[in-house]
């Protein structure tokens, strides 16, 4: 009998899938996310490409992958000859300014997402509110960078839901789920979100147009008061 060659399937069954693996550029950028949103590195601490590779075990290379891709989410800024800093804070007037958009777009987008989202759009919103809810459930605090990218799908999926591009493009520029996130480093936060998460995802399920407007709103304005205290006001 021949001998299959390596990479073919035998007689007893197709051969064994590798699973993807994330790129050290990809881990990098998780690591440092949550160092970020942890305040662990905190806002405007100079960062040292060489010290973060140290620190993290990789070459260079990975290193500078993620800082290009915090860069474009602004949570680092890179300045002509001295590298890279972390982003400030945001300031009282960005905060409300970003509330403010929230609220006049974000109501209307889950609103429109009750009404228009496909089967499998509800069932992947549903599988991300479940395993956000399993995060919060078990270790929060050293998921939170975890938490805040999700945050910030889940709200994405409702845009990309609701049909309008122009809304899902506004929401991307802002990143703003990550930024939030970094005002307060705290379980509860994680906790409240899910139970509003829930709230949206029954009207959408349910296809009820009012009371996902309604859900929104209320977990907006709730975040927004949530987050409020733990900022500087200007």
């Amino acid at each position: 009998m021949k001998k299959p060659s390596h990479g073919q399937p035998t007689e007893a069954g197709p051969a064994p899938l590798i699973a993807p693996r994330p790129s050290l550029g990809d881990e990098a950028y998780e690591l440092m996310l949550a160092e970020l949103i942890s305040l662990r590195i905190p806002p405007g601490e100079k960062l040292s490409v060489d010290g973060l590779a140290r620190q993290f075990g990789v070459s260079q290379t990975p290193i500078r992958a993620a800082l290009i891709r915090l860069e474009a989410e602004g949570l680092v800024v890179k300045k002509h000859n001295t590298g890279y800093n972390v982003a400030p804070q945001l300031s009282g007037s960005r905060f409300r300014d970003i509330y403010e958009f929230r609220l006049l777009i974000e109501p209307a987008a889950a609103a429109a997402a009750a009404l228009l989202a496909t089967p499998s759009e509800v069932a992947a919103l549903a599988e991300l509110a479940e395993e956000m809810s399993a995060l919060a459930d078990t270790d929060t605090e050293a998921n939170y960078s975890k938490f805040a990218l999700m945050d910030g799908e889940f709200h994405a999926r409702i845009a990309e839901a609701g049909r309008n591009t122009v809304i899902c493009e506004a929401l991307e520029r802002l990143y703003t789920h990550m930024h939030l996130f970094r005002l307060r480093y705290h379980a509860a936060v994680a906790m409240d979100a899910v139970k509003e998460h829930d709230a949206i995802m029954r009207a959408i399920r349910e296809g009820d147009g009012a009371a996902a407007q309604v859900a929104m709103q209320a977990h907006i304005a709730a975040s927004r008061d949530r987050m409020q205290p733990y900022f500087n006001a200007t």
